[in-house]
């Protein structure tokens, strides 16, 4: 009776294993129907709550700590010619983004492919880096090297994602094929301090020009910005569909 006993309980165990698959610890993922008519809500829905408790971390898919983001390096390029300034950021630093929202999400799925386009919106991200650059700004000399920082409020983007699904074991899974973003900042503030051999009154008019054309500068800080981000969101996205089964997002 008790070896019956047992047995029993060790079959409901695999059962509920096989029932949870590969994302056991992650039971709170609302499955959504596909014949749902308010399926990207559900969706939207789902994809909070996995932010919410992505913000404490999420060690059964390897991230124990989610912030700071980090990025290894980025350009910047303002005007030709041997005056033309150059800037170089590394080991750039940002705090705030698990605190994104999603606040739109769209939807196209078919046997073959499943296509997401999301709007998110972050309150604040803070961003430190060091920094160094070569010459001028108007007519403000530039070279030098130092810290850099800013503060990029009410950022708004949206995010593109085309995934196929594929058999494993027995189950569904996402295989990521294309990945595409954009993003918008409403209010930038940043600077530069503690720069080498640079006095008071330049260190000033250079941080004064700076904010006056925050926008601009991000602006060409863009595209080499963009790029990064989408590889670091590209390697969060094949490691959640890696890890998540399809069904545990979307039922038929």
């Amino acid at each position: 009776m008790r070896n019956t006993v047992l047995l029993c309980y060790v079959c409901l165990l695999l059962i509920g294993a096989h029932a949870i698959g590969r994302y056991r610890g992650l039971e709170f993922l609302e499955s959504c129907s596909r014949n749902d008519q308010k399926l990207e809500i559900c969706l939207a829905r789902t994809a909070n709550t996995l932010v919410d408790h992505f913000r404490q971390g999420l060690p059964q898919l390897g991230y124990h700590e989610v912030e700071p983001i980090i990025l290894d390096e980025l350009h910047i390029a303002l005007g030709g010619g041997p005056n033309g300034y150059r800037a170089q950021f590394k080991n750039i630093t940002a705090r705030g983004v698990s605190a994104l929202r999603i606040t739109g999400l769209r939807t196209r799925l078919t046997d073959d492919e499943v296509q997401l386009q999301l709007a998110f919106s972050i309150p604040r991200i803070r961003a430190a880096a060091k920094y160094r650059s070569s010459g001028t700004l108007i007519l403000v000399q530039a070279s030098g090297a130092g810290d850099y920082w800013g503060e990029y409020e009410d950022v708004r983007a949206k995010v593109f994602i085309r995934a196929k699904p594929f058999l494993y074991e027995g189950r569904r899974y996402l295989r990521l094929q294309q990945l595409k973003m954009d993003f918008s900042v409403k209010d930038i503030k940043m600077g530069v301090e503690n720069v080498l051999n640079t006095n008071s009154i330049l260190l000033a008019a250079l941080n004064l020009f700076i904010n006056t054309n925050s926008q601009e500068l991000l602006k060409e800080m863009k595209p080499d910005l963009r790029r990064k981000l989408v590889q670091v969101m590209s390697s969060f996205v094949e490691n959640l569909f890696g890890q998540v089964p399809y069904d545990a997002w979307i039922t038929d």
